[in-house]
């Protein structure tokens, strides 16, 4: 996991504007990548908005989380994807995880002095699933789980013991859905929802809002 920004809701300026507190988690499994989070936005203790999207296709099997910023995170979320698709005209190809991955991490890099104040998750299918964490400073590590925002200590809590690091999907999407449930019951920056987003070999999947209840019931009801 990358360490150089553990980030939080007030640890924004407030001049920046529009913050997510936000809690992301990305997920391995053997047949693909679980992605998602929650959907509340911020100014400072009041809530802007409540639906926004954290989760972004960027390409034909990639998704990218965002926390911090929103302006900062919307703005890198268009260039990846503007980015991405100069690549698959010049190559006949959709880039590699690890290629848009470092790609997005030379971004930040180039603006270290005056960074893009966010903390992202390049998650993508190619062989095999792959998650790839990003600081503000273009710092990328690899990752077999990740969590991001201010809710990502208490995500990591469950994430840590519930999940099953060689399973598949099926084993592991109630996983994902109660990790964010969890941030959202002690984090006041996340709330409003969980968005739950699948990678496979056949592109990527969005769960509608019946599907993620049912996965939070079901795990209720054996508790």
């Amino acid at each position: 996991m990358v360490t150089s920004m553990v980030e939080s809701e007030n640890s924004f300026d407030s001049k920046k504007g529009l913050q997510t507190g936000t809690t992301t988690i990305a997920l391995t499994c053997t047949d693909g990548v679980i992605v998602a989070a929650d959907k509340r936005a911020s100014m400072g203790y009041f809530i802007a908005s409540k639906d926004v999207s954290k989760v972004h296709q960027i390409d034909d099997r990639l998704l990218m989380t965002i926390a911090g910023s929103v302006g900062d995170a919307q703005t890198l979320v268009r260039l990846m994807q503007a980015e991405l698709r100069l690549y698959k005209l010049k190559h006949g190809k959709n880039a590699a995880p690890r290629a848009a991955a470092t790609l997005l991490s030379n971004v930040l890099y180039q603006y270290k002095f005056f960074p893009y104040m966010v903390q992202l998750l390049v998650c993508g299918m190619e062989e095999k699933g792959e998650i790839y964490s990003l600081d503000p400073l273009g710092g990328m590590t690899e990752e077999k789980f990740a969590s991001t925002g201010s809710g990502s200590p208490m995500a990591y809590g469950l994430l840590e013991e519930a999940y099953v690091r060689e399973g598949t999907i099926k084993d592991n999407l109630r996983v994902a859905a109660r990790s964010i449930k969890v941030a959202m019951a002690r984090d006041c920056a996340t709330g409003e929802g969980v968005d739950v987003y699948t990678i496979t070999k056949s592109g990527v999947r969005r769960y509608d809002k019946d599907e993620i209840a049912k996965l939070l019931e079901d795990k209720e009801k054996k508790e």
